[in-house]
């Protein structure tokens, strides 16, 4: 019974491990994208549209 209780125990362990390294993964990707945007030369001009 002992043995059981422990495997189920890293089980959730595990699962939420795995959970916490996705999101970690997500949120290094999107940093990742954000930073690799290039804004050009200075600051944008509103384009007017007529």
């Amino acid at each position: 019974m002992l043995i059981y209780m422990l495997a189920a125990a890293m089980t959730v362990v595990m699962l939420i491990a795995t959970v916490f390294g996705l999101h970690q993964e997500a949120e290094r990707v999107r940093a990742r994208v954000t930073t690799k945007r290039f804004e050009g030369f200075g600051p944008r001009k509103p384009h007017r549209n007529f």
